[in-house]
Order: structure tokens, then C-alpha cells, then sequence
């Protein structure tokens, strides 16, 4: 089976069967494949996950840095959306992992779309700040632990109704005097991060 049909099939399969791909199988795939192709290989199935099954038997051990954007969606009477995960349990904002060869605004334009199916232009984002160190440090319920680099932006314009997808079981727009409380936040240090940059201008 050529290389393209082997990338095609593997965009075919559920977020599920992908995760539970083997190392052997990935082994198998990219020893015939150039870096472009493991680079679509990546993007189809995702970086992080791509990384960690690279890991074979040390992907939930191996503890991942990560880049990314997240973002500050405002509405009209100025709440800030946020969206309850639904591996955790905590409300975090739209937001996640930067593609192999993706620039930090297209990474958010097209988060911000994926989980809210809100359409947010390049232009029109403004850049608040960038976040790492120990305020970034994740642990999720599968063992998984990251640090993660997240590239923040506010998105106060755009079009499109509110939306999400799996990775979500609820999202809704939250006045920044009565949010969710801090232990069941998912990004504090992010809408922090806000409160400041709204002091600065």
C-alpha cells in the first residue's frame, strides 16, 4: 500500500482507534515514509499523541513540553467563554496543541473553530502574552504529564454560532467577577494573565 493510501486510512479512523495504534504499526508506517508525510502523519493524528506513541511502552511516562494558543473569547457584554472538559471536569478555555509547521494564529483560529465552531480571523487577534513554567504544568487522568507553552490571544470579533465537540460537555460565557471557582478552573493563570493585560489597557 502506497504512502498516501496508508495516511488516508489513517484519517479515516475514530480519535479512539488512532490513540490505540502500536508502536509497531507506527514503526511500520514511517520507516517508508519521508518527513513531510510523518509531518501529515503527525498533524492527522495529532502531536502530542503522535509523540506519545512514539514512546511505546513509556508514552504515559514521558513527561511532554508542548507549545500552543489559547484564547480569550469575549462577547458583547464582555464575558469570557469557557468550555467544561470533558476528561476532567474542569472549565478551561478553547484552546490547544500547535501542528508540526503551524504558525501560533493559525493554531488558535483553528482551535477556536474546532471546539466552539466560532470563525475568528488572523487579523483581527490581538496578542496578549505568552505563558510557561510551572503555572502551565498539566496532569491529566490517563497519566499524561505536560508543560505546556501557550501563546495567548483575545478574540473579540468573529462570526458563528456557539458549538462544541467531543472534548467539551458544556461552554458558556462567564462574567470575569463570577467565574467557576479557581480549583475547578483548567487555565487560571491564563485569565489572569487577561485581568492584567485589560489593567494595561
Amino acid at each position: 500500500m502506497d504512502n498516501k493510501k496508508v495516511l488516508e486510512n489513517i484519517k479515516n479512523l475514530t480519535k479512539n482507534e488512532q490513540r490505540d495504534l502500536s508502536y509497531d504499526e507506527l514503526y511500520e508506517m514511517m520507516s517508508k515514509m519521508d518527513d513531510k508525510e510523518i509531518t501529515e502523519l503527525s498533524n492527522i493524528i495529532g502531536y502530542p499523541v503522535f509523540t506519545r506513541l512514539c514512546m511505546a511502552d513509556l508514552k504515559h511516562k514521558f513527561v511532554l513540553l508542548q507549545d500552543g494558543a489559547a484564547a480569550i473569547v469575549v462577547n458583547e457584554n464582555g464575558q469570557i467563554l469557557m468550555q467544561k472538559r470533558i476528561d476532567n471536569e474542569m472549565w478551561g478555555l478553547p484552546g490547544g496543541c500547535q501542528e508540526l509547521g503551524e504558525e501560533f494564529e493559525d493554531t488558535v483560529v483553528r482551535e477556536v473553530y474546532e471546539e466552539t465552531n466560532l470563525v475568528a480571523r488572523k487579523e483581527d487577534l490581538k496578542l496578549i502574552g505568552v505563558l510557561s513554567g510551572e503555572s502551565r504544568k498539566r496532569c491529566y487522568p490517563n497519566g499524561d504529564v505536560v508543560f505546556n507553552n501557550t501563546v495567548l490571544y483575545l478574540v473579540d470579533k468573529y462570526t458563528g454560532g456557539l458549538k462544541w465537540n467531543e472534548e467539551s460537555c458544556d461552554m458558556r460565557f462567564f462574567d470575569l467577577e463570577n467565574l467557576p471557582e479557581t480549583e475547578k478552573q483548567h487555565d487560571a493563570d491564563l485569565i489572569e494573565a487577561y485581568k492584567k493585560y485589560r489593567g494595561e489597557n
